[in-house]
This record gives C-alpha cells, sequence and structure tokens, in this order.
C-alpha cells in the first residue's frame, strides 16, 4: 500500500523553504513602558511616632506625669513665693494678672502654695507605691511559691486589710505628730497586704508552669527559681498595681490632709489648702478649685500611666498590630 503525500503548493515568490522560515520568523518586539506607581509608597514612621501610635494611653500619660514632676521640682523658678508668707491686708483676693490663682484667708498666694503642695502629694504617692510594692512582692513570692507559709501569711493579710488607712492615720497622728512620715506609714501598712495578695495569685499560677517544675525536679534552690523564674514573669502585674497604688496613695492623702489628720498646715499640701477654702466655698470657689484640678490632673495622669503599661506589658491586651 503506496504512503499518501501532501502535494506541494507552490509559492510565487521564493521555494517552499522559503516561505516556511520567512513564516516562522518572530519579528524583533521592544518591551513594553514600565506602569506608573498608582499607589504611594508606605509611609515610615519614626520612632516616636511608632510609639505614640501603639500606646497613646502610655504616652498621654507619661507626657501629663511628667509635666506635673516638672512643675513640682522647678516650682521656686516658676515664678512663686513664699508659700507660706502671711499677708492678711491681701486676703481672699480674686485672680489677676498679679495673683493668678488668687490668694487664701491668711493672703497667702494660692498659685505657689498650688505649685509647692504638688511635691508632698508626689512624694506620698511614689514613696507609699515603692514601699509599698517592694513589701507586698516580697510577701507575695515566699507565700505563693513556699507552701507552708501561705496560710499563716495570707491570714496575717486579711487582718491588715481589715484596718482603715484613715482610720489608721488618725491613731498614728493621736500617738506623734501628723507628718508627711506619718501619713506615708499609714498608708503603706493598709496598702501592701494588696500587693501580696496579687503577687501570691500570680505566683500560684506560675508554680505549675513547666519551666518551673523542670528547675525544682533538678534541684534548683527555692531563692533562684523565685528570682530567676517567677519575678521576671510577674513583674508586669506589680508594675502595673504601683501605679494604682500610687493614685490611691495620693487621694487618700488629700482626704487625710482635709479632715486634719495629714501633713500639718504649714506645709503646703492639696488637701490643707482645699480645707482651708471650704468655709469660703459659695463666695471664693477658686481656693478650693484650683487644688482639687490638679489634685485630678495626678491621679488621672498616673490612671493613664497604669493602663497605658498594662496594655504594653499584656500581649492579649493590645488592640493594635
Amino acid at each position: 500500500m503506496s504512503a499518501f503525500v501532501l502535494p506541494e503548493i507552490p509559492l510565487a515568490h521564493g521555494s517552499t523553504a522559503d516561505a516556511v522560515v520567512a513564516a516562522t520568523t518572530v519579528p524583533h518586539v521592544s518591551p513594553a513602558e514600565a506602569l506608573p506607581d498608582v499607589l504611594p509608597a508606605p509611609r515610615q514612621r519614626s520612632a516616636l511616632r511608632g510609639f505614640i501610635y501603639r500606646h497613646p494611653t502610655l504616652f498621654a500619660g507619661g507626657v501629663l506625669l511628667g509635666l506635673i514632676l516638672i512643675i513640682a521640682v522647678a516650682a521656686p523658678l516658676l515664678w512663686t513665693t513664699d508659700p507660706t508668707a502671711l499677708a492678711p491686708s491681701k486676703r481672699t483676693r480674686e485672680p489677676s494678672a498679679i495673683y493668678w490663682f488668687g490668694t487664701d484667708m491668711l493672703g497667702r498666694d494660692l498659685y505657689s502654695r498650688v505649685l509647692y503642695g504638688a511635691r508632698v502629694s508626689l512624694i506620698v504617692g511614689f514613696s507609699v507605691a515603692a514601699l509599698a510594692t517592694a513589701a507586698g512582692t516580697l510577701i507575695g513570692l515566699v507565700s505563693g511559691f513556699v507552701r507552708w507559709t501561705d496560710g499563716i501569711i495570707m491570714r496575717t493579710m486579711d487582718g491588715l486589710m481589715s484596718i482603715p488607712p484613715i482610720l489608721l492615720a488618725v491613731s498614728l497622728t493621736a500617738l506623734y505628730r501628723g507628718s508627711v512620715g506619718i501619713v506615708i506609714t499609714a498608708i503603706t501598712i493598709a496598702e501592701f497586704p494588696r500587693v501580696s495578695r496579687l503577687v501570691r495569685g500570680v505566683v500560684l499560677s506560675l508554680r505549675e508552669q513547666p519551666y518551673v517544675e523542670s528547675a525544682v525536679a533538678s534541684g534548683t534552690r527555692v531563692p533562684v527559681i523565685i528570682w530567676r523564674h517567677i519575678l521576671p514573669n510577674a513583674l508586669a502585674s506589680i508594675t502595673v498595681q504601683a501605679t494604682y497604688i500610687c493614685a490611691s496613695a495620693m487621694i487618700t492623702e488629700a482626704i487625710l490632709s482635709f479632715i486634719g489628720a495629714g501633713t500639718p498646715p504649714n506645709i503646703p499640701s492639696w488637701g490643707n489648702i482645699m480645707a482651708e477654702g471650704r468655709a469660703l466655698w459659695q463666695v471664693k470657689p477658686y481656693i478650693v478649685m484650683f487644688p482639687a484640678l490638679f489634685l485630678s490632673l495626678t491621679v488621672l495622669a498616673v490612671n493613664l500611666l497604669g493602663d497605658g503599661l498594662r496594655d504594653a506589658l499584656d500581649p492579649r491586651m493590645a488592640k493594635k498590630v
């Protein structure tokens, strides 16, 4: 059987092979131009802007508290006078260009007294926060990790928590003369049991973690386990609690000074300034308004700082990625 062969089709120009080569030759094509960028280039935030974007509450609280700290430290440089200087002829002056916040019933410059009063509130707040946090952390670590001490320590802390700080301060003031140290002692005694209970709860949860059990099984001493494994993981909660204690201590100090059981009258504090102006509240409200405003801003700054630290130190609380 013979094979079937396609007939060759003659071309007008050249041979059949030349036509095939010509048909299969691809003409040179120039590359297409690059497309223009439609989307804008991503903006690179600076380190400060990125921090503000991620932690606005922490930034706001830190800036506000920093301003109040500067005011308290630099009070002598901020056009103030002697906060205890008496001028009976200038008493109860309204706020003006000469007396920015007015004067009280004894003629003392209220602006100077409010700025110097920031020192007392900040000293009491930071001191109580540091002392109560240190004592409460130590007791909580021992109570949470050393089991046989838990019952004894916690019952003692429950007894101390039942004592109101104001009543304790009044009792100490009756025994000794009122001073800033008495106020700090009274508030610290009332606050550190709360820190110890918080730390104890954190330690009880951390004690069951595998890395702690491995350290115990390997024969690591208890102080080393607490220092290397327990305390670093509890610092976030302790730090946040310290800020709340600081704000609470400032409010308690103002209450004690307001009722006459806190700092003595010769030391300007926001509490005793408000106490001296309460009799004239209806006719001279600015005497109470200015120290109350500064106290509110300071407590707000510390609380914002605490909330920001909680969001920054606890990844589960982060709202922005």
